[in-house]
């Protein structure tokens, strides 16, 4: 499966920092057999929207990394919910409970998760501890989520 990965960082945009969140991204994606494209853009709300629309055309999966704080120039959900068709709310809100739960600051978090197509999109912040934490969160349910978005038959065990 294709799966994609959009840092948002101005520093990292200019040269002027590495990815660490992108390469950890891209660790773990690779780790779980997805094949994974990249794609650095600063935070500008356009061009984050159109990143995540040409990067949900060729994956089933867009993580970001970036710009989710309380900063200024941090506009990635509000970049996010303008190409999202449907939220996950469920997402984020788990994404944020697991943050909190390890540091206060994880309630200034402000990402968002949807679908966009047969995409699902998630944000999540811009450190690579977060990245990391988020992403073992969300690991677990990823599968039934991309076969539901794929419309293929799935079977779970009734509670």
């Amino acid at each position: 499966m294709n799966a994609a990965i959009r840092t948002v960082s101005d520093r990292v945009s200019r040269g002027e920092a590495q990815d660490a969140s992108g390469d950890l991204l891209e660790q773990l994606l690779r780790a779980e057999g997805y094949a994974v494209a990249r794609r650095v853009v600063p935070d500008e709300a356009d061009e984050i929207a159109v990143a995540i629309e040409e990067l949900a055309a060729g994956a089933v999966l867009v993580l970001t990394t970036g710009g989710t704080g309380l900063a200024p120039r941090d506009v990635t959900p509000e970049a996010t919910r303008t190409v999202l068709q449907r939220e996950a709310p469920g997402i984020a809100e788990a994404l944020r409970a697991d943050s909190f739960a390890k540091t206060r600051h994880g309630l200034l978090s402000r990402g968002v998760a949807g679908v966009l197509g047969r995409s699902l999109v998630v944000n999540l912040p811009g450190s690579t501890g977060g990245c990391r934490d988020g992403f073992e969160i969300l690991r677990p349910a990823l599968h039934h989520a991309l076969s539901l978005l794929g419309d293929e038959a799935t079977r779970h065990r009734q509670t």
